[in-house]
C-alpha cells in the first residue's frame, strides 16, 4: 500500500478500531466456555424498555413481547391461522337471541295473536310447516329451541330517578350458532314491523318526571324489542398452574375481565371487552362470556394473558397499599408492584428488571404444554442499531432485524438463517387534530403532499417496502387497494396551505394572522429509521414555508409522557396490526382519552359507524366492504400520513434450530420455518442453538 493510501485508510482504520475497542464484547464462542450454560440461554434486543408488565394495561411492543412469554390466554392462533386452545381445551360458540311480546302487532294472514299462539306458529314455521325462502328456513333450522319467559316487575336507578318497568312475555331463542340475520328472518313470517313497532315505553314508568326524549331513551336501553346474545362457553385445561404454583381456573378468568374494565385502572383494552354483558362460571373450569350485542371478533380478544386474582384482589391490593403507606381506596392494580415483578402462567418465569438495561427470564418447568428448550431469555435494551448489528456478528445477542441497506449482503450469509416479509403494520406521521392548524384538513393534506414517500422507500429503505394508504394490513382483502396514494406536490400543498390562510412573509415563512406556521415533530431515540425520516419530513416543510421543530426522547419518556397525554403536535410511529379488521381502539371516537390509542384524536361519525359495523359482521365480504369504505373516509381525512409497511428480515444464527422428538423417540433437528404471517418465532418453545450446525436431511 502506498503512502498516498495509508494516509487516505489511516482516519477510517482509527474509527474502526475505537470502534472495536469501545463495544468490545465476548464472542459467542468465548462466552460459551466462560459460561457453560451459554447454549441454553435465548438473548434477544430491543431499541426500547418494556414499560408495564401487565397484559391488561400494556400497549407498547416491548412490554408485549415479554408479557406474551410470561402470561397466557385462552385461545390464540395456529401456524395456519385457525383458532387453538391455549388454557381453554375446547369451547362452543352459540347464540341466545330475545325479543318482546307485540301486543300491538299483527301477524300477516293471522291477525293479532295471544303470546302462546304466536309461539305455536314459529314452532309450525321450524317444523317446516309454512312456505318460506330458504334463508328464513335456515335461520329457522339454526334454532334449537324457543321459550317464553312470564313477565316481571322490576326497578332501576338511573341517577336520582326510579324506573319501574313492567315488561310483557319474552321470547328466549337458543341457537346453534351466531345468526345476525335471525330478526330480519323472523320479520317474514312475524310482519316487516313486528319488531320496528314495539312501544318499549309503554312498559316504563318513572316516579319523576322525564321528557318524552329521555323517557324513550331509557326504554331503548332497558327494554330492547330485539337483543342478540352470542354466547362462548370456555373449558378450560384442568392443573394449569401459575408460577407460584398457584392452580388457574374461571375465577382468574373473571377476576381478569372485571380487573380490566375497573375503570382506575385505565387499561387500553376495554374497547375489546365493552361488548361483554356478563361472565358466568358453572364450575371451576368452565367460563361462559355473554355478549349484549353481535362482535364478531370476539373469539379472538381472550388470547389476552390471564391474571392470578389471588395476588391482585381487593384485598391483596390494599394490603400492598399499607405496606407502600398509601391510600387503598384510591391503589389501583396500574401502581402495583406486580407490574414489575409478574406472575403468569406462561412457558417464562419472570427474574430480575434493570430499567434500560435487561429483563431475564426463566422457563417454567411446569408450564402445561412442556417446558421451553431455553433455559433462560434475557430481553436486552440496545439502543443504537449499530451496537445490536456488532453483537449479533459476535454472538452476545441470537436475532437482528437487518435494517434495509443490509438486507442483499445479509440474507445470503452462510453463517446466517433469515427471514423476511411485509410487515403487518405501517408507520406514520401523525397530527394532533386537537390543535391547531392540525385541525384542519387542508393542512394536514399539505403535509403529506409535501413529502416525497417514493423517494424514502426507494432511498432509505432501499426498496424493502411498500406504500400504504389506509389502516389495514395491506396483505389482507381488507385493505382497499383501489386508492391512489397521495401525490408529492410541494406546490399543491402550497396551494392548500394558501387557501387555508397560510401566506408566506418577506422570509419565505407561512403566516397566518401575524403567526407563523410553527410546530414540533417528535419519534422515540434509538430508531434510525424514524430519525431520518424526522430529518427529510422537516426539511421537506420547510421548504414550503413551515417552521418545524425536531425533537428525539427516550421510550418510555415519548411513550407514557407525550403519546399517552396527547402532549404533541405530531409525531412519528408505527401500528404493529393483527389479521382482524377491528380498528376500534385506534380509531374510533371515544377512544381519544389519555392512555388510549386514538391519541391523535380522530373523529368522524361515519367512521364509528362504519367501525361497530365491522364490529358486529359476520358475513365475510360484507364486512371487507365495510372496511373498504372505512378505508376511503381515513385516507381521505388524512388524520395520518401514511407513509409505507416495511419489508422485515430478521437474521438468526444457523445453530438455532428446531428441536422435536420422532414417533421412535428419537431427537430430531429441523430448520426454522415462518408461519403465513411470517411469525418464524411461532415454535419459539423448541428452539435450541447447538453447538454445530447440524446436518439437515431433506424432510427438514
Amino acid at each position: 500500500m502506498t503512502v498516498r493510501r495509508l494516509l487516505l485508510y489511516t482516519p477510517i482504520l482509527i474509527i474502526l478500531f475505537l470502534l472495536q475497542s469501545y463495544f468490545w464484547i465476548p464472542t459467542f464462542e468465548q462466552q460459551s466456555r466462560s459460561n457453560p450454560h451459554r447454549l441454553g440461554e435465548f438473548i434477544n434486543a430491543s431499541i426500547g424498555d418494556a414499560s408495564i408488565l401487565n397484559p391488561i394495561l400494556a400497549a407498547d411492543a416491548s412490554s408485549s413481547q415479554i408479557n406474551s412469554l410470561v402470561f397466557e390466554g385462552l385461545v390464540d392462533r395456529d401456524a395456519n391461522l385457525d383458532f387453538r386452545g391455549r388454557i381453554a381445551r375446547s369451547w362452543e360458540i352459540y347464540e341466545e337471541a330475545y325479543f318482546y311480546y307485540n301486543e300491538s302487532a299483527r301477524i300477516p294472514g293471522r291477525g293479532r295473536l295471544s303470546p302462546a299462539a304466536l309461539l305455536t306458529l314459529l314452532e309450525s314455521a321450524m317444523a317446516g310447516e309454512l312456505p318460506l325462502s330458504p334463508e328464513t328456513q335456515r335461520s329457522l333450522n339454526n334454532i334449537d329451541t324457543i321459550e317464553m319467559i312470564n313477565p316481571e316487575q322490576s326497578s332501576v336507578m338511573r341517577g336520582a330517578i326510579s324506573l319501574t318497568l313492567t315488561p310483557p312475555q319474552r321470547f328466549k331463542l337458543t341457537l346453534r350458532s351466531v345468526d345476525q340475520n335471525l330478526f330480519k328472518s323472523l320479520a317474514t313470517i312475524l310482519g316487516d314491523d313486528y319488531f320496528t313497532s314495539f312501544a318499549a315505553d309503554a312498559y316504563l314508568h318513572s316516579d319523576a318526571p322525564v321528557s318524552l326524549e329521555q323517557k324513550n331513551r331509557y326504554a331503548r336501553e332497558l327494554l330492547p324489542a330485539i337483543e342478540h346474545n352470542p354466547v362462548i362457553l370456555f373449558h378450560l385445561r384442568p392443573q394449569v398452574t401459575f408460577h407460584d404454583g398457584h392452580v388457574l381456573d374461571a375465577y382468574d378468568v373473571v377476576f381478569t375481565y372485571a380487573a380490566l374494565m375497573d375503570p382506575k385502572n385505565l387499561s387500553p383494552r376495554i374497547p375489546d371487552y365493552e361488548p361483554v354483558k356478563r361472565l358466568e362460571v358453572p364450575d371451576p373450569l368452565t367460563v361462559r362470556v355473554i355478549y349484549k350485542k353481535l362482535f364478531s371478533p370476539a373469539l379472538g380478544t381472550w388470547s389476552m394473558g390471564i391474571l392470578p386474582e389471588h395476588l391482585l384482589n381487593d384485598r391483596a391490593l390494599a394490603e400492598e397499599a399499607r405496606r407502600l403507606h398509601k391510600d387503598p381506596a384510591a391503589f389501583s392494580l396500574r401502581q402495583s408492584e406486580f407490574n414489575r415483578h409478574p406472575i403468569g402462567c406462561g412457558p417464562f418465569t419472570f427474574k430480575e428488571w434493570k430499567s434500560d438495561q435487561y429483563i431475564l427470564l426463566e422457563r417454567f418447568d411446569g408450564y402445561w404444554e412442556g417446558p421451553p428448550l431455553y433455559q433462560r431469555y434475557f430481553f436486552r435494551i440496545i439502543p443504537d442499531l449499530l451496537t445490536q448489528e456488532m453483537e449479533f456478528y459476535a454472538g452476545t445477542i441470537d436475532s437482528y432485524d437487518a435494517q434495509p441497506h443490509q438486507v442483499n449482503r445479509l440474507k445470503n450469509h452462510p453463517q446466517y438463517q433469515s427471514f423476511s416479509g411485509l410487515s403487518f403494520g405501517y408507520t406514520y406521521i401523525g397530527y394532533n387534530m386537537r390543535r391547531p392548524p392540525f385541525n384542519d384538513l387542508r393542512v394536514r393534506k399539505a403535509l403529506g403532499m409535501a413529502i416525497d414517500v417514493d423517494q424514502i422507500i426507494e432511498y432509505l429503505l432501499f426498496g424493502q417496502g411498500e406504500r400504504i394508504t389506509g389502516p389495514f394490513v395491506k396483505q389482507t382483502d381488507y385493505y382497499n387497494h383501489s386508492l391512489d396514494s397521495l401525490p408529492f406536490d410541494p406546490q399543491g400543498a402550497l396551494r392548500l396551505l394558501e387557501e387555508a390562510g397560510w401566506l408566506p412573509d418577506d422570509n419565505g415563512w407561512l403566516t397566518r394572522d401575524g403567526k407563523r406556521l410553527q410546530f414540533t415533530l417528535i419519534t422515540n431515540s434509538g430508531n434510525d429509521l424514524r430519525k431520518a425520516i424526522l430529518a427529510i419530513a422537516q426539511d421537506a416543510w420547510r421548504k414550503i414555508g413551515i417552521d418545524v421543530r425536531t425533537d428525539m426522547l427516550e421510550w418510555s419518556v415519548f411513550i407514557q409522557e407525550r403519546v399517552d397525554k396527547s402532549d404533541f403536535d405530531a409525531v412519528i410511529l408505527g401500528w404493529g396490526m393483527s389479521i382482524e379488521p377491528d380498528l376500534y381502539q385506534i380509531w374510533h371516537s371515544s377512544q381519544t382519552n389519555a392512555h388510549q390509542l386514538n391519541f391523535v384524536a380522530f373523529k368522524n361519525e361515519r367512521a364509528d359507524e362504519l367501525i361497530m359495523k365491522i364490529r358486529q359482521e359476520y358475513d365475510h365480504n360484507q364486512q371487507v366492504a365495510y372496511c373498504h369504505r372505512l378505508h376511503e373516509i381515513i385516507a381521505a381525512e388524512q388524520p395520518y400520513t401514511f407513509l409505507y409497511a416495511t419489508t422485515w428480515t430478521a437474521l438468526l444464527d444457523k445453530r438455532i434450530v428446531l428441536q422435536e422428538t420422532n414417533v421412535a423417540g428419537e431427537t430430531v433437528y429441523k430448520k426454522i420455518t415462518p408461519t403465513k404471517t411470517g411469525n418464524y418465532a411461532f415454535y419459539f418453545n423448541k428452539w435450541i442453538k447447538l453447538p454445530e450446525m447440524p446436518a439437515f436431511t431433506a424432510e427438514n
